[in-house]
């Protein structure tokens, strides 16, 4: 057996046992929530210009702010990058 097989067979047996709740090798990322339009002000950023700087739609970025929605998947990952080292991902986003 190929040490590839090996590695996605044991892989494969940690997600189906958290899948089942019991103790295993998976370890789990949850981004915390964020405050976007503290985040938003923080960087002095319109809500337009947060939007084009980071992909966002406007209707989107407004349900977040005044609490409607809230971020979740991809764009609540990206957020949390932003808040973290938001010059990084400017300077991602601008090469």
């Amino acid at each position: 057996m190929s040490t590839a097989f090996q590695e996605i067979q044991e892989g494969l047996q940690a997600a189906i046992e958290h899948a089942k709740g019991n103790n295993s090798k998976v370890i789990l990322h949850k981004p915390h929530s964020v405050d976007v339009k503290s985040l938003r002000t923080k960087l002095e950023m319109t809500q337009q210009e947060f939007c084009a700087m980071f992909g966002i739609a406007l209707g989107t970025l407004r349900h977040w702010e005044q609490g409607d929605r809230e971020p979740k998947g991809p764009a609540l990952v990206l957020l949390n990058v932003v808040e973290k080292n938001p010059q990084a991902v400017i300077r991602a986003l601008a090469s």
